[in-house]
């Protein structure tokens, strides 16, 4: 444990506040009121670096939902994409699934194997640089054993937005009425709000978790880590975006 508290201490970010501290400290002697400033944005920074700060803001959106749903009272199961790579080596073909597309996408493979219910895929190509999703995502699954018969892609959509609108019109072609909704926890709450805007009553089924279940306070808690920063950029981009959905309506 101290090993790992001395490794984390040189590294970005936790080495850049020891330097701005004793920066702070330095201007003090010179600049008192320059010196308060800055001793007020190396504090705000140290927060928003931390675990106890993320797991907090993150905590607050995966535990929304539980992984739990009636199968028998379902008849589609939809996964939103989170991310592909561009043409890089696979198994079997080209590009690669993001972390979160990845755990989403075993997700939604494990829980076919119980429902054997038909799958939507939703997740076009967001960027020029980036792989298209739902297409990555079909070829996976088919690597995993789900015949191709049994999916659907929407490979259009590039936001949250647009996922639920034309996942709107896919299960409208099908007459589906009664999907489960396959996506990461901290992204669940806001996909559930802009699926009902298109009137679409999905079950939630969460996956991809970021927080652990121990949400004991520790040393760790307190020490500054990049991941910190990333899970704190994922939750504010949600909570925006949950802002913004109900501003729009």
């Amino acid at each position: 444990m101290v090993y790992q508290v001395f490794y984390t201490l040189l590294f970005p970010p936790s080495i850049f506040i020891i330097m701005l501290a004793f920066f702070c400290c330095w201007l003090y002697k010179r600049d008192k009121r320059s010196s308060k400033i800055l001793s007020v944005i190396i504090l705000c920074f140290y927060i928003f670096t931390i675990p106890l700060f993320s797991n907090y803001l993150i905590t607050s959106l995966e535990s929304a939902y539980n992984p739990t749903v009636n199968i028998d009272n379902c008849d589609v199961i939809i996964m939103l994409g989170g991310g592909a790579t561009l043409d890089t080596p696979n198994i079997d073909g080209m590009g690669h699934l993001s972390g979160a597309s990845a755990n989403r996408l075993l997700t939604t493979a494990v829980l076919y194997k119980k429902a054997n219910l038909p799958i939507i895929i939703s997740g076009g190509q967001v960027f020029s640089d980036s792989g298209e999703e739902a297409k990555i995502s079909k070829h996976q699954l088919i690597l995993l054993g789900v015949p191709e018969e049994k999916i659907i892609l929407e490979d259009k959509s590039r936001n949250t937005i647009e996922n639920a609108k034309y996942v709107r019109a896919v299960l409208n072609e099908h007459n589906f009425k009664k999907p489960i909704l396959i996506t990461s926890a901290f992204h669940m709450k806001r996909s559930v709000q802009y699926f009902f805007k298109q009137k679409i009553e999905a079950q939630p089924f969460p996956t991809d978790y970021t927080y652990s279940l121990d949400t004991s306070i520790r040393l760790s808690s307190f020490i500054p880590s990049s991941s910190s920063i990333y899970i704190v950029g994922l939750a504010l981009k949600e909570y925006l975006g949950i802002a913004a959905g109900l501003l729009l309506s």
